[in-house]
């Protein structure tokens, strides 16, 4: 089987919306070889394009539903459409929850599709994530490893 694809989507110097990028960074240097960490900016094409040939996507990036801020959520997108709302005040140019309706239905949705979204707080211009989503991140960072390296040793 493949290794899992890791991404992390979005903007570092818009505070908050920088969390999937922080993500895949601290995971690519504590996974290795067990799965394929990439980084994504604000181009929603090349979540396309990162989703081609994977069987197993976990997909990580700030969302904004109303959820105190750091909450994580967890949805099974492969199952289920990722909520319109969570990025309506992204930077990308095409969404998460878009690029998902658009690879769904040009064949191109990995067989799984996790997508870890972490409630901002702050998505105006600046560096660094408020103190909520930094702490969470940590946390989901830890978890994400613990799953990946007792997945590997099944």
């Amino acid at each position: 089987m493949d290794r899992p694809r890791i991404i992390g989507i979005g903007n570092p110097s818009r505070c908050d919306d920088g969390v999937g990028p922080w993500l895949a960074a601290q995971l690519a240097g504590r996974l290795g070889p067990q799965a394929q960490v990439l980084t994504l900016g604000n181009d929603g094409l090349s979540l396309l394009d990162a989703f081609r040939g994977a069987q197993e996507v976990l997909l990580l990036d700030a969302v904004q539903s109303g959820a105190p801020a750091g909450t994580v959520h967890r949805l099974d997108a492969a199952a289920a459409p990722l909520p319109p709302d969570w990025l309506r005040c992204s930077t990308h140019l095409l969404g998460a929850s878009e690029a998902v309706v658009l690879a769904r239905a040009l064949g191109d949705l990995p067989e799984k599709l996790m997508v870890y979204g972490i409630e901002g707080a702050e998505f105006g211009l600046g560096e660094g994530l408020s103190t909520p989503v930094a702490v969470a991140a940590a946390a989901l960072v830890e978890e994400i490893i613990c799953q990946y390296t007792q997945a590997s040793h099944a």
